[in-house]
């Protein structure tokens, strides 16, 4: 048997010598290769990693099952495994779906500005109100000092952030011609911060720039809260049907507001005073 902890006919044979032959799967593939002998888990996903390296997504959870031929199937890895004979084994993706809970805090949070530029003032619907947004959860975010991660798309043609966005402090602000923000760069960033959980998202174009970086994130493994507020298209219809597609998948679609509240979430927090004074400048420019 491959460990002392494994199951009678857990589909393993007798192997000799210093290494064992091990059938690594992975998805519709089945690659043979070898590992030392008395090889453990971290040693089979380092080989299912060099391997198939390129097809997997580690910023998801997977679990590694050995083929049991007790039982004709494959079974979770037993504790304490190890190899000593041939098996087969596979990395299986997990694809249980919960229940996103969209709670924020900054200590796990990053804001992401996308693409406020001088050059999408004219043609964007309600870029001014976004340009106000947006500054708000700037301050927000400078104030409860959550990262603060900036993309500009195309700069030489399309010119820098608008002048009204302080962009003072900001982790990262980056050119590209790439529609989504996760850029290299970006994922390079990210990791620079423990415990990041949540992304939240805004800027221009929703059904552009902002839907493919929220699928992107998702796809990482990050909550993604798209700023409905500050986030806007040239056509009402392309915003309105990108937010009800995000939506779909999983993003949470919220406002700048909501964003604010929840990331101090207390009014003994230290800094709610400060935060409340920036909704209220929200309130009175919307009753002017």
């Amino acid at each position: 048997m491959a460990a002392a902890a494994a199951p009678p006919g857990a589909g393993c044979s007798p192997a000799g010598g210093g290494s064992v032959p091990v059938l690594f799967c992975f998805s519709v593939f089945a690659r043979p290769s070898t590992v030392p002998h008395g090889a453990g888990y971290e040693l089979l996903i380092q080989k299912f990693l060099s391997l198939y390296g390129d097809q997997i997504d580690i910023h998801r959870k997977f679990v590694v099952q050995l083929f049991a031929e007790e039982w004709s199937q494959y079974i979770d890895l037993p504790k304490g495994f190890v190899v000593s004979e041939r098996c087969k084994v596979r990395l299986v993706p997990l694809q249980i779906q919960m229940t996103t809970l969209g709670n924020l805090t900054p200590s796990s949070t990053v804001f992401f500005c996308c693409d406020m530029q001088e050059r999408f003032r004219p043609a964007i619907k309600y870029f001014g109100d976004i340009i106000s947004v947006g500054q708000r959860l700037l301050q927000g975010a400078r104030l409860l000092g959550i990262p603060v991660i900036v993309t500009e798309q195309y700069p030489k043609g399309l010119g820098s952030t608008v002048q009204e966005i302080d962009l003072t402090g900001a982790k990262l602000v980056l050119p590209k011609t790439k529609f989504s923000m996760v850029l290299p760069e970006v994922e390079a960033a990210l990791a620079e911060i423990p415990g990041v959980r949540s992304v939240v998202l805004f800027g221009v174009e929703t059904h552009v720039c902002i839907q493919q970086t929220a699928l992107e994130l998702i796809g990482r493994g990050l909550e993604v809260h798209i700023v409905a507020d500050a986030t806007s298209s040239r056509s009402m219809m392309d915003r309105m049907f990108a937010l009800e597609r995000l939506a779909r998948t999983g993003i949470i679609v919220t406002t700048s507001e909501a964003i604010l509240l929840q990331l101090v979430a207390d009014k003994e927090h230290p800094k709610f005073k400060e935060i409340q004074n920036l909704i209220k400048t929200k309130v009175e420019r919307s009753l002017k």
